[in-house]
């Protein structure tokens, strides 16, 4: 294997672990003040959830749109692993020494299933907006400004998949009615901010790519 087949591979593993782990941790409600004047309050599992669009962005820029999409749907059928392994253990009776009883087990993963469809609908959806806006922007500046294609498409991207998973749980009662609104704007502005923020490391990400993809032409090339 290539180091650009590894890099595509580790980008895709790692996308859909993040994607596991905020499925499974969504139920967990925080406070975090990065900004003196707003305190950001979401669900742990979206904290590093904005990271997917910067995966997918990478993919798109150096491996196409073709394979940016493979990786959203080998995440697809590893959430619907992860359901399905969890919905089964979920009917399995606890012991009676057991230190988490079925309650507390299908308190913290019963609804997951739920979570689980709300999740999947918005991942899809954003990511391929994600993938199609990167690709417009790319065309429209020629190839120039990184950052904007960057942090355009993943702004976007990340509204529609906000409001669809918010919007989704709380139709189905997961989430309180009266909070949709004040989910939806904290939740967005800290994955926007995020995003923001994590622009230097998608610049680091492509030049160090760029690098290995050079060296093994060169490589190439003397052989």
């Amino acid at each position: 294997m290539i180091r650009q087949d590894k890099i595509y591979t580790s980008l895709c593993i790692l996308f859909s672990v993040i994607i596991v782990v905020g499925n499974l941790t969504y139920q967990k409600f925080v406070s975090l003040k990065f900004l003196p004047f707003h305190t950001f309050q979401l669900s742990v599992g979206a904290i590093l959830y904005p990271l997917t669009y910067l995966i997918t962005d990478l993919i798109t820029e150096f491996f196409g749109k073709e394979k940016a999409q493979f990786c959203v749907r080998f995440a697809v059928v590893m959430n619907i692993m992860t359901a399905t392994i969890i919905t089964c253990m979920d009917y399995l009776p606890a012991t009676s020494w057991s230190k988490i009883n079925n309650e507390i087990f299908h308190q913290t993963f019963g609804m997951y299933t739920i979570a689980f469809i709300g999740s999947i609908l918005a991942c899809y959806i954003s990511q391929a907006v994600d993938i199609v806006l990167y690709l417009a922007i790319r065309k429209l500046t020629k190839g120039k400004h990184l950052w904007v294609r960057n942090n355009g498409s993943t702004a976007v991207s990340l509204l529609v998949d906000t409001l669809i998973v918010i919007g989704f749980m709380t139709f189905f009662g997961i989430l309180p009615k009266d909070q949709m609104y004040t989910l939806v704007l904290n939740s967005y502005s800290f994955k926007l901010f995020f995003t923001v923020c994590s622009t230097p490391l998608f610049y680091l990400a492509v030049r160090l790519i760029r690098l290995i993809i050079a060296r093994d032409s060169k490589v190439v090339l003397q052989t």
